[in-house]
């Protein structure tokens, strides 16, 4: 490993297979361990937590000392040791003899960490562990020839990552996503031209129905495209079809979901990490009721595995995949995400989700129910309608930004100051005013996300004073 392939590493952060350590202790032997059970990976000493890079020589007395480490873990673990500049380097492969472990118990690599497997984890890890992950395997076409590089630099920049001069084979490897000359099946679901080309699978859909019972069908969206991008469509789909009420606090309007987006986010985020991607013929199926939201994915869950089972335990069934959606921030720590999901639920006063288990891993979450009237007697229905809010009055070059973003909701900043003629501070100056008036919102992620317009303003009105632009 040559200086720049350390650097691309660094400015990449750690990850699956990255581990910094500014000096040398002997706990190096729970990374080595956590390595040997996951995907292999490299420790660099010399590299602090911040990316920054004080240096540190490997003498052979550390050289002997991490030898000696990875001798004594249970089955002892070959390592290779060697320096790059200032950076020492310890490169772990993945073991054959699952499960390592070392003086302080068995350790894996979860979400940039080396972390300590509980009786349970360890249990259901090796119950459902293959030899070659459907991840890590490759089909034919999966060549660098089939990589958009589109998608690549998408990746780079919503993960925050400064690696844009990269070649696609270094950054590929770094997360890795090659296999020989081949790209793996993680890497065709994430960064393909055509995933489904590769991988009929790859895809989603998403249904609305006007009935409980899912027989009246009023929207649906089939996304055939790279897993990203999957998860981005899927949260768009899911607030574009949940009532949206409106509260003033302070000077504001704030727009309030009947569920939490947050719950919603953890769930689809949680489907794509544990589908069972071999599983040909089938997809991440969300289904939106007027009283529910279903999300489901095919799983692979141990032999007798329960709903409890996954309180407070990550088994992840692609590891590879879970890496890159830690580094987008899309996944919550480690074992958190149904009791976060819960605690969501709880703290907007609604039942907790409901799990259920099969071919395929359902998570229900119930909607709130609105009270009416009937003969003088409440009653608790389903909410079915989005509730009305009044028009928004706007002024003349805010309904002009207004109607483009309707008609383009990606629109960049630049390009919308460019389409209208007007500065950039005015666009954004602009942009805020109708956020707070409750007119557009935004959506996604700081670094990928864009704006849309909202249901009340839909039918907004033109001030009769309208402001000039700068």
């Amino acid at each position: 490993m040559d200086a720049s392939e350390i650097d691309l590493l660094v400015r990449q952060g750690e990850g699956l297979t990255v581990e910094f350590k500014q000096s040398f202790t002997p706990r190096i032997d729970e990374d080595l361990v956590a390595f040997s059970n996951t995907r292999g990976g490299h420790v660099l000493l010399g590299v602090a937590d911040d990316k920054s890079v004080p240096g540190f020589e490997m003498t052979n007395d550390i050289r002997g000392r991490i030898t000696s480490l990875a001798r004594n873990c249970k089955p002892s673990i070959e390592v290779a040791i060697s320096q790059a500049g200032s950076v020492g380097i310890v490169s772990v492969p993945e073991g054959e003899g699952k499960p390592y472990s070392c003086g302080a118990g068995y350790f894996r690599r979860l979400d940039g960490a080396s972390q300590k497997m509980n009786h349970d984890e360890l249990r259901m890890m090796f119950t459902q562990s293959d030899a070659v992950p459907y991840e890590k395997k490759t089909g034919t076409g999966a060549t660098l020839s089939s990589i958009s590089r589109a998608k690549l630099s998408r990746f780079l920049r919503e993960a925050r990552i400064d690696a844009k001069a990269s070649r696609a084979i270094s950054l590929l490897t770094s997360f890795s996503m090659l296999e020989g000359e081949k790209v793996n099946n993680a890497g065709v679901m994430f960064f393909a031209k055509e995933p489904r080309m590769l991988i009929s699978q790859c895809q989603s859909s998403m249904i609305a129905f006007k009935d409980p019972e899912g027989t009246i069908i009023y929207d649906r969206l089939d996304v055939k495209d790279d897993l990203l991008e999957q998860f981005m469509q899927a949260m768009f789909f899911i607030k574009k079809h949940l009532n949206v009420s409106s509260t003033i606090k302070g000077v504001r309007r704030v727009d309030e979901y009947e569920l939490p987006l947050e719950a919603l986010r953890e769930a689809v985020a949680n489907a794509i990490v544990h589908r069972d991607y071999s599983a040909r013929g089938t997809d991440l199926a969300i289904r939106i009721f007027p009283d529910r939201v279903e999300i489901a994915n095919p799983a692979k869950l141990p032999f007798g595995a329960k709903p409890s089972d996954f309180e407070g335990v990550s088994i992840r069934h692609n590891e590879i995949i879970a890496d890159m959606l830690y580094r987008l921030d899309v996944v919550e720590r480690a074992g958190t995400g149904i009791m976060k999901m819960q605690r969501l639920m709880r703290d907007a006063g609604l039942p907790a989700p409901k799990i259920s288990l099969g071919l395929f891993y359902r998570i229900t979450f119930l909607k709130p129910k609105k009270k009416i009237l009937v003969k003088g007697l409440e009653k608790n229905t389903p909410q079915v309608t989005p509730q009305v809010t009044p028009q928004v009055q706007l002024s003349s070059l805010e309904r002009k930004i207004f109607n483009v973003v309707q008609t383009e909701p990606g629109i960049s900043r630049a390009a919308l100051s460019a389409k209208l003629k007007i500065s950039a501070d005015t666009v954004k100056e602009y942009l805020e005013k109708l956020k707070a008036k409750g007119a557009i919102r935004r959506v996604g992620m700081t670094s990928a996300g864009h704006w849309e317009t909202t249901a009340r303003a839909a039918g907004a009105k033109v001030g009769k004073k309208a402001k000039k632009s700068r």
